[in-house]
């Protein structure tokens, strides 16, 4: 297994941040690489990925979630062998830190060398900084999901 670790601060309180976060269906608008994700159910979610043509599709399951701290998942069935948690630590009334870590399992002579290269490390940091951007252009949530797991 590799592990990738990254954080990024978000000028939105973590109310906001947690909230999009929650909505799985919008990570399309700023994670590379992720094609569609479908809320199957309150825990499950399907991917749909496309990186460097090859396409995958795997089913994961949030394993924990605490509204404004954190949201954690494994994948359950399909291509992609994966376990992380995104947490949200509050900085002051309007900055949010988000952290994410994440284990993964290359598949593949290709994905192990880039694990190597540091390809997953750089996807992870583009992923944050297109959130970033997201959410603090539009100042507020698409929606949110305050449940517990």
């Amino acid at each position: 297994m590799s592990q990738v670790e990254e954080s990024i601060e978000v000028r939105v309180p973590v109310r906001t941040a947690y909230n999009q976060w929650t909505q799985f269906e919008s990570f399309p608008e700023f994670m590379d690489g992720v094609e569609r994700i479908e809320q199957r159910s309150e825990t499950l979610t399907h991917w749909v990925t496309k990186v460097d043509g090859a396409q995958r599709e795997f089913d994961a399951q949030i394993t924990e979630q605490i509204p404004d701290e954190r949201v954690a998942w494994t994948t359950v069935a399909g291509e992609a062998r994966q376990a992380g948690v995104v947490t949200f630590h509050r900085i002051d009334d309007t900055t949010t830190k988000v952290m994410l870590q994440m284990d993964f399992e290359p598949d593949g002579l290709a994905e192990t060398v880039g694990d190597k290269l540091g390809v997953v490390k750089r996807q992870v940091t583009g992923d944050l900084k297109r959130f970033k951007g997201y959410i603090e252009s539009r100042g507020t949530e698409t929606g949110g999901w305050r449940g517990e797991v």
